[in-house]
């Protein structure tokens, strides 16, 4: 599941359904049952953003890599390892 917010509109990705929140029709507002839809999505959504914030902490996401490419994923694995480990106590 890709959860997206409103500017992926046609956002398509094989193998993954893609989830995004209702749009505010023009003139109305939008159903209860919608509005619902789209505040327990925004609160999986922060959780996502918060930790690449983290990983952006550590520079590996932030800018280009100098390293070398075959080190990226390997170290991208430790620093995520990592974050989840000071957010988990």
């Amino acid at each position: 599941v890709c959860a997206v917010d409103l500017g992926y509109v046609g956002f398509r990705v094989e193998g993954c359904s893609v989830v995004m929140p209702f749009k505010k029709p023009p003139g109305r507002d939008l159903e209860p049952e919608q509005m619902e839809f789209n505040q327990r999505l925004a609160k999986v959504r922060v959780k996502v953003e918060h930790r690449i914030r983290s990983l952006k902490i550590f520079r590996i996401l932030k800018g280009v890599y100098r390293g070398r490419r075959r080190r990226f994923e390997l170290r991208l694995r430790l620093i995520a390892a990592l974050v989840n480990r000071m957010i988990g106590g």
